[in-house]
């Protein structure tokens, strides 16, 4: 497994605000960083802005078992830039929760694109590997990556709850094999 991932997902609000608990929790020992100053309100005590403002402290750089997340809180990905490079440099999983707008540009982490699969040409196709979304209308992947399955509704339920949800869950299992393909920068 690779130490950190970026999620990008341009498609869907909800399926941003879930992918990267689904990696995250694929990984079982991970923290969830988000860089969108306009993301969700992902619960927990301290923000990524909260760590902007007051600093880091000992404790927010050691490792704990399971799934941290920390939301964004309103800063900019420049303004955390400090952070965000001592948390991948202290901590053996991250998954960074990028906004859907901008495309990414070059980072110094692998970016794992996640889109809807969805028959048709609404969105556009993927530029190279990708997640793919399973919808319950069945449309084939159109090209290489990782097809999830239709999450199972008390699984998204439980995720926006901030409850993990059980460990055999067929949606998180499918996340697994994201950590294992080479992803571009």
């Amino acid at each position: 497994m690779v130490p950190a991932l970026a999620v990008w997902t341009p498609e869907d609000g909800l399926l941003g605000a879930l992918a990267p608990l689904g990696l995250a929790l694929a990984a079982e020992d991970a923290v969830v960083v988000d860089l969108d100053p306009l993301g969700p309100r992902y619960p927990g005590d301290r923000s990524l802005a909260d760590l902007v403002q007051d600093g880091l402290r000992r404790d927010d750089l050691t490792p704990r078992r399971g799934v941290g997340v920390l939301r964004n809180g309103g800063v900019a990905p420049l303004e955390a830039k400090s952070v965000i490079e001592a948390l991948l440099g202290h901590l053996p999983r991250v998954v960074l929760r990028l906004p859907p707008r901008p495309a990414p540009g070059a980072l110094p982490i692998a970016v794992v694109p996640v889109r809807l699969l969805i028959p048709g040409e609404l969105f556009p196709g993927p530029m190279g590997p990708a997640v793919f979304q399973s919808t319950p209308a069945f449309a084939p992947i159109p090209g290489i990556g990782v097809r999830l399955p239709v999450p199972d509704p008390e699984t998204v339920r439980r995720l926006i709850e901030g409850r993990r949800p059980p460990r055999t869950d067929r949606w998180i299992r499918a996340w697994r094999s994201a950590w294992r393909l080479p992803w571009p920068r």
